[in-house]
């Protein structure tokens, strides 16, 4: 349940005002600045993209599980305080109150063509840094979730997923993305509904950890 939630995550990430409306970019990028698609390239280079950030996501899922290891002693404190932080990033996608450094960037000079794999890799590396201000209501909320495991293992699992539902629809738009172009245009005229739901998702996940019954509900499922 908890790898499934922080893959619908990556989901909704991706299609947030931070990442989707520059998908046409990426996929120019991953097709080498070619005026005319190329399909492999553009998915060589997708997956070399998705790599580079998964890796670096990975990191940040094992040092939170780490932390969640020494704080399982003051589990019911963890579980108040990353519930609530959850709740905060829900309300802010729903728009009722506005964190002002979830709507920012990181502007980093770094030039990067992703010619091959392992340039497209670095590229993810710098997307994952630069864009992570932005949509930090649902890595904050995978992180979150991390923390309040037992185990690094398992912090770093959960943020695999997570990279794994941001990653897959990168991919399959470096293959798809003429064929898409309709589902694109149906999420920009409803963004507003879509981060309400979304925020209220947020909430939601929040309140159960907070109270404890996401982490009862998740071991009987274990």
């Amino acid at each position: 349940m908890q790898y499934l939630i922080t893959f619908l995550e990556g989901i909704i990430t991706f299609i947030s005002p931070c990442v989707l409306p520059l998908l046409p970019v990426y996929i120019l990028y991953f097709a080498g600045d070619q005026a005319e698609k190329k399909t492999g390239r553009s998915v060589r280079n997708a997956l070399g993209f998705v790599t580079g950030f998964t890796l670096l996501f990975m990191v940040l899922g094992l040092f939170a599980g780490s932390l969640g290891s020494f704080l399982i002693r003051y589990q019911t404190a963890v579980n108040i305080v990353t519930g609530l932080i959850v709740i905060l990033f829900g309300i802010h996608y729903t728009g009722l109150l506005r964190i002002g450094f979830l709507n920012k960037t990181v502007k980093l000079n770094a030039e990067i063509k992703p010619k091959n794999f392992f340039s497209s890799a670095l590229f993810g590396a710098v997307f994952a840094v630069g864009w992570s201000p932005c949509t930090g209501a649902f890595l904050g909320s995978a992180m979150m979730m991390a923390a309040s495991q037992t185990g690094w293992f398992s912090g770093m699992l959960l943020l695999l997923a997570y990279s794994l539902g941001l990653g897959v629809p990168f991919v399959l738009c470096a293959v798809l993305i003429d064929q898409l172009k309709g589902a694109f245009a149906f999420i920009k005229r409803h963004y507003r509904s879509i981060n309400i739901v979304c925020g209220v998702f947020l909430i939601l996940i929040g309140i159960l950890m907070m109270t404890g019954i996401f982490a009862k509900f998740t071991a009987a499922l274990a």
